[in-house]
C-alpha cells in the first residue's frame, strides 16, 4: 500500500494528552498517516539565522513528524505577509485589507520552492502527497519542477473568491495555473468549487467534464468534500469529568440566566463585530429579554503581528466595554468577553450549558465550531445553533440551525429571541436533523472520501 505524505504549513505531532487540546483536523490527519504509513511535513514553527533545509524527524503516536525552521525574513513575507496580509483577507473578500507586496510574493514562491527542496528527497516513487491549505499553493508545481510524479493532491480549508474578485490579485492567473499541476483539488463547498472552475474556464480557457477539469494537457479531479469534526471523539469529550465541571461551572455562574456563545479564534473574518453589535440590537430592542441572557466571547488572539489583528481585538475591547457600561447591573454583566483559549474538553462543557450558539461569520470555508456546538448538545435539552449563511457549515446544517446574515443587526436580534422562545420539542427536531449530518459527515468520512479519490478511486466525489 503507498505511503501517504502530508505537507502543511504547520505540523501537530500527536500526543498522548487527553486534555481535547489538539484540533480535530490534527486528529484526522495523524489517523490517516497511521493508516498509510505515512509522514506529516512542514514548518516547525522554530526561526533560523540561515536556511539549511535541515529536517528534525520525530517519532510519536504511530506518526512520523519531519520540520524545518524558516528564516525570519521567511515568515515575514511568506507566512506574515502574503498568507496572511494578502491571500487570507481576499479569499475572504476583504480586498479592503489585502495587502499586495512583490517581496511578499516573492518569499511565499521563495518558502514553497524551499519546502519542495527540502521534501522532494524523502518522497518514494510509490508515496501520494497530500498537500494542506493557502499557504502552499504552488508547492505541486515546485514538486514537479523537481521530478515528483507522484500523486498529488490539494485541500484547500477557506473559501475560493468570485473569479471578479479573485482578479484583484495580480498573480491570480499564475496561482491557478499552479494548481493544475495537482491531481486532486478539494474544497468545502459547491460553491468555492464552482468559483474556482468558473475563473478556470473564464479566464484560462479550461473546459469541464463532470468532475474533470482539463488545461491544455492537465486534467485536475475537482471535488467538493466538506470537513467534519471527529463526533465520536467530541460527545465522549462532552460527558469527560472536565466538562462536566465546566459544564457546572457555567451553569453555577449563570444564576439561573440562559447563555449564549461565540467561540473563534480573533479574526475579522469571524463576524465578531457584527456579532457584538447585533447582540447590543437585542439589548435595546428587547429590553424585558435583558437581564435573562448573557453573552459569553471566547476569542483568543492570533496573527499579533498582523496590524489588522491588532485593530479588531482593540475594536472588540471598546465595544465589549462600551455595551456593557450602557446596560450592565450590579447584579448583571452582557457581555463576558475572554481573551484565551481552552481546551476542546473544556469547551464541550460550555457549549453543553449554552442555550444559544452564536456563530456569525462573514466568511468561513467551514465552521467547525457550529458543528462542535451541535456534538455537545444534551439531546433531551439541546441548545439553538444561529449560523451565518457564508459558512460552510450553513449548506450541512441549514435543515436546523437558524440562518442570518451577519451583516444585519436585526437579523442577529430576531434569531436570539426567536431561540430563546423556541419550544422544546421544535429544539430536539432542528438538533436531531443537525446532528444527523455531523455524526454521518464526520472528519473520517472527509478524509476518505479525499484519500480515495487521490488513491484513483475515479467513483468517488460523483
Amino acid at each position: 500500500m503507498s505511503r501517504l505524505i502530508i505537507i502543511s504549513n504547520r505540523v501537530s505531532a500527536p500526543t498522548d494528552s487527553n486534555s481535547g487540546a489538539q484540533g480535530g483536523l490534527a486528529v484526522a490527519l495523524a489517523a490517516a498517516l497511521r493508516e498509510y504509513k505515512g509522514m506529516w511535513f512542514g514548518w516547525s514553527g522554530e526561526t533560523t539565522d540561515h536556511f539549511t533545509g535541515h529536517i528534525n524527524f520525530q517519532r510519536a503516536q504511530g506518526v512520523t513528524t519531519a520540520t524545518v525552521d524558516l528564516e525570519e525574513q521567511d515568515i515575514e513575507e511568506y507566512y506574515n505577509g502574503y498568507a496572511n496580509r494578502t491571500l487570507w483577507p481576499l479569499f475572504h473578500y476583504r480586498i479592503d485589507l489585502a495587502e499586495y507586496e512583490r517581496d511578499f510574493a516573492g518569499g511565499y514562491q521563495r518558502v514553497n520552492d524551499r519546502f519542495a527542496d527540502t521534501v522532494r528527497p524523502l518522497i518514494e516513487a510509490d508515496d501520494v502527497v497530500w498537500i494542506q491549505d493557502y499557504h502552499m499553493f504552488p508547492l505541486g508545481s515546485s514538486l514537479r519542477a523537481r521530478g515528483c510524479k507522484n500523486r498529488i493532491g490539494f485541500f484547500l480549508h477557506i473559501p475560493w473568491p468570485p473569479r471578479r474578485l479573485l482578479g484583484v490579485l495580480p498573480e491570480a492567473a499564475e496561482l491557478v495555473r499552479h494548481l493544475f499541476d495537482y491531481d486532486v483539488i478539494g474544497f468545502h463547498t459547491e460553491e468555492w468549487l464552482e468559483s474556482f472552475c468558473d475563473y478556470a474556464i473564464v479566464e484560462l480557457g479550461a473546459t469541464l467534464d463532470g468532475h474533470m477539469l482539463t488545461l491544455g494537457d492537465r486534467v485536475l479531479h475537482v471535488m467538493a468534500d466538506p470537513i467534519g469534526i471527529d463526533a465520536t471523539e467530541f460527545i465522549e469529550a462532552s460527558h469527560s469529568p472536565t466538562a462536566r465541571l465546566a459544564f457546572r461551572r457555567m451553569r453555577d455562574s449563570a444564576v439561573g440566566r440562559d447563555m449564549i456563545v461565540g467561540v473563534d479564534r480573533l479574526d475579522y473574518s469571524k463576524g465578531l463585530e457584527e456579532r457584538f453589535l447585533g447582540y447590543e440590537r437585542f439589548l435595546k430592542t428587547y429590553p424585558e429579554e435583558r437581564k435573562e441572557v448573557f453573552l459569553l466571547q471566547i476569542a483568543p488572539p492570533s496573527r499579533g503581528a498582523v496590524e489588522s489583528y491588532q485593530k479588531i481585538r482593540a475594536a472588540l475591547e471598546g465595544m465589549s466595554g462600551r455595551i456593557n457600561g450602557a446596560f450592565a447591573d450590579v447584579d448583571w454583566v452582557p457581555i463576558r468577553y475572554v481573551n484565551q483559549g481552552y481546551p476542546r474538553d473544556q469547551l464541550a462543557g460550555i457549549y453543553r450549558a449554552a442555550r444559544i450558539g452564536l456563530v456569525t461569520p462573514l466568511r468561513d470555508g467551514m465552521n467547525l465550531v457550529a458543528k462542535e456546538y451541535v456534538a455537545a448538545q444534551d439531546p433531551e435539552d439541546p441548545g439553538v445553533l444561529i449560523l451565518s449563511r457564508f459558512a460552510g457549515a450553513a449548506e450541512q446544517l441549514k435543515g436546523g440551525a437558524i440562518l442570518i446574515n451577519p451583516y444585519s443587526a436585526e437579523e442577529i436580534s430576531d434569531a436570539i429571541v426567536q431561540a430563546l422562545k423556541m419550544p422544546r420539542e421544535e429544539r430536539i427536531t432542528r438538533w436531531r436533523t443537525m446532528m444527523d449530518n455531523v455524526v454521518n459527515q464526520d472528519v473520517v468520512w472527509w478524509r476518505k472520501r479525499f484519500t480515495q479519490a487521490l488513491m484513483g478511486d475515479a467513483k468517488v466525489g460523483e
